[in-house]
């Protein structure tokens, strides 16, 4: 492809500049715009709810320089190729750039391709078009709802329960989901039941096979304790065995569709272990494109889809690679065709798949990271093998009759691997290897019992959410779209709404509490079937279906009047005791039972003046006994006595007048903590500390600010003759462990 010099070509990140510079020659200049480059301002409402919600976009603070430079540079341009994903978000990164650099319309080119190939780019600017502007209306729409939401009701939110929480239109949904199933966990109420599995064989000889009871005297077998099974198996063992009914079937198991965002989260977070957030990474950099002999290529197609279509060209493809690497009986008469069943599905473009199925995975392993490796491997095989025959196996059925037992047998053979050549999903790996083997039986044969063995079993709750089945449960319920899901799991675990404990999600306290107070006073925030209605009015507005502020405007009216009357109406979340505070009780201040960052504390009731807080009754976190300084005056009140408290940042010794005295002594790290001379100054002791931002620890010296000495790496214990090397001047944002203020009673708010 040539055209005269001056034409810009904008993509979101260099490693797709780089691959697509490879396929349009050197009559284009290709540059990046690194993601978003604008978005409303971070501290402040940026929505004109007077004047049909306009938003105030600002280029975003650590893209402004290369956005200018970049609006410098495509303002002199002949044309300007816009070649951003070719979503919404795209769509709408497109638009951005060409309202910064005020480019006129009939200079601006817009590009979107699924795949970066030489035959996709060359289709693409073969037939460019103009910015979309339904796309970017509907992404305004979801941008300018989720602004509302979240800085009118993550105010009132952190106002009646504790500060730092928030709340969003899809997070808070998935919050409900996870607390919901929480719920149900707690509320269920095991139930015994009791299996009785015979050990049969052929009269005479043979090997032995295992049938379970089912039924007695026709009906359902349903045992319910352990007496009544081993009555059942006292006449089990009298009666007299012989084979009823054989049945035999052919069973047929379709292949799979291809990957959707969904389910290759899902699929990754099964077989590989990977969170949604990193499959999404490495799927990125796998579509930019990666560094292969013959230059940079993109190795699969668009990532963030809910398609499971496949184009005509790559299913020939793949039907050729299929009949070469595993033969013509693998290859069906006709394609495999998909139809995807989620609620709301665009299906305007394709599923996840490899760029060229020749590419297989062996050939690439030199070339991938490890990760990349992995996915595109997943990619690959679940792609291929949603173009082959069904897999098909031998049925077989046996009933068995022992007087009024009823007792049933099954066994199957996979007899054609079909597409399980290549792929099997999620968990069936381990039940396609578990096939059952029963002997030549028919009709009416008597048999022996070997042996009769009866286990108990309790029902169980429903299973806690993992991310796969987070993401499952969304996507079934209309909830997000593909380019949200990973972002949505990322928010709810760092606002400190949910764990990971063994893979599987945890609310917190926090999360019942807001979810309790919206489904009181905001039921359509978490109302499954308003968000996913608020998803297909979105999807009008792309569409052209629907105009996007009426649309917001019916939403914010009720909404907003909820908000206001919230702030009145909906009482603070706290508890009030019988206790006087220790420093203001004389005023009447009693303590008060609140919610906070690590938990429940007690407060007084005069907080922000008095702002004393202690551990709940019989909840004091542990101290050492032997921190230096205990019971000594306090030196800078002259008032106050000196005792061991914790604070978040751990074990201190501080003064017992606090707040009116906030004196920490800055010696009194346990004798654990404390790693010997300071290495830079010789004169401080290196002691553990934790960063502003975050809970890593670091260690440094306890002279700081006099000293900087700090280092991420575990020195060795005072006496064992080693000390970290790191003399770089601490970490950024360091704060240190003996200037932390805290409260009376180490609990912070």
């Amino acid at each position: 492809m040539k055209r005269a010099a001056g034409d810009v070509v904008i993509v979101e990140s260099p490693a797709k500049a780089k691959t697509i510079e490879r396929y349009l020659g050197p009559g284009y200049t290709v540059l990046a715009s690194y993601g978003h480059v604008r978005d409303l301002p971070p501290r402040s409402l940026g929505v004109d709810v007077e004047n049909d919600f306009a938003p105030r976009y600002e280029p975003l603070k650590e893209r402004r320089r290369e956005l200018e430079k970049l609006a410098t540079r495509v303002r002199g341009a002949d044309l300007v190729w816009l070649a951003t994903d070719l979503d919404r978000e795209g769509e709408s990164i497109a638009w951005h750039i060409a309202q910064y650099a005020d480019l006129p319309e009939d200079r601006v080119r817009r590009v979107t391709f699924s795949e970066i190939t030489r035959p996709a780019i060359e289709a693409a600017f073969a037939n460019p078009r103009g910015i979309n502007q339904d796309l970017v209306n509907a992404q305004q729409a979801r941008r300018v709802i989720d602004r509302l939401v979240g800085y009118k009701l993550s105010p009132l939110v952190s106002s009646k329960i504790r500060r730092g929480l928030s709340a969003g239109r899809v997070q808070s949904v998935a919050v409900r989901l996870v607390v919901d199933r929480e719920r149900e966990i707690e509320a269920f109420t095991p139930e015994e039941y009791w299996s009785i599995e015979a050990r049969l064989r052929r009269q005479g000889s043979g090997a032995a096979f295992s049938a379970e009871l089912t039924r007695i005297d026709g009906d359902k077998a349903r045992i319910g304790s352990e007496d009544e099974a081993r009555a059942h198996e006292a006449a089990l063992r009298e009666a007299t065995y012989a084979v009823s009914t054989v049945t035999r079937s052919q069973q047929r198991k379709n292949a799979p569709a291809p990957s959707t965002t969904s389910t290759l989260q899902q699929e990754a977070s099964r077989k590989l272990g990977f969170g949604a957030r990193r499959t999404m990474s490495v799927a990125q950099s796998l579509y930019e494109g990666v560094a292969l002999p013959e230059g940079q290529v993109g190795l699969i197609t668009y990532m963030r889809t809910d398609s499971v279509a496949l184009a005509a060209g790559a299913v020939a493809e793949a039907r050729e690679v299929i009949g070469q690497r595993y033969g013509a009986e693998f290859v069906p008469q006709r394609p495999n065709v998909f139809r995807t069943r989620t609620r709301g599905a665009q299906e305007a473009h394709e599923a996840i798949r490899p760029s060229s199925f020749a590419r297989s995975p062996e050939s690439l392993r030199a070339h991938l990271k490890p990760d990349e490796l992995k996915l595109y491997e997943l990619i690959w095989r679940r792609a291929i093998a949603s173009q082959m025959e069904p897999a098909r196996f031998d049925q077989v059925g046996v009933d068995v009759t022992a007087g009024r037992y009823t007792l049933h047998a099954g066994a199957r053979k996979r007899i054609f691997d079909g597409y399980q050549a290549v792929y099997v999903e999620g968990r069936d790996d381990e039940e396609d290897e578990r096939l059952t083997v029963l002997p030549e039986l028919t009709d009416g044969e008597p048999l022996d019992l070997v042996d009769l063995a009866s286990e108990q079993h309790f029902t169980q709750p429903p299973p806690r959410f993992t991310e796969a089945t987070l993401i499952r449960a969304l996507e079934e319920h209309g909830i997000g779209r593909p380019s949200t899901y990973a972002p949505t799991l990322d928010t709810i675990r760092q606002r400190g709404y949910t764990t990971v404990k063994d893979r599987r999600l945890f609310p917190e306290e926090s999360a019942f509490r807001v979810t309790d107070l919206l489904k009181e006073h905001f039921p359509e925030i978490v109302d499954l079937d308003f968000t996913a209605r608020m998803e297909d009015d979105l999807d009008d507005v792309a569409r052209g279906e629907q105009a996007w502020v009426p649309m917001v405007r019916e939403f914010w009216v009720p909404f907003s009047a909820k908000v206001s009357e919230g702030r009145e109406k909906i009482a603070k979340q706290v508890e009030v005791t019988d206790i006087p505070c220790p420093l203001t009780g004389d005023k009447g201040d009693l303590l008060v039972k609140r919610f906070g960052r690590n938990g429940w504390f007690l407060g007084c009731a005069g907080y922000p003046e008095c702002k004393y807080t202690q551990p709940l009754p019989g909840e004091e976190p542990e101290v050492p006994p032997d921190l230096p300084g205990v019971g000594e005056a306090c030196p800078l009140c002259g008032q106050g006595t000196l005792v061991a408290k914790r604070g978040r940042y751990g074990p201190f010794v501080g003064c017992d007048r606090y707040p009116d005295c906030r004196y920490i002594k800055k010696d009194a790290q346990p004798a654990a903590e404390r790693f010997g001379t300071c290495p830079k100054c010789g004169q401080g002791t290196v002691v553990t500390k934790r960063a502003r931002r975050g809970r890593r620890p670091f260690w440094g010296c306890d002279r700081y600010p006099d000293c900087d000495y700090a280092t991420w790496t575990r020195p060795a214990a005072a006496g064992d003759g080693a000390q970290g090397t790191s003399t770089d001047g601490g970490p950024p944002d360091a704060e240190p462990a003996d200037s932390q203020p805290a409260s009376a009673g180490g609990a912070r708010a």
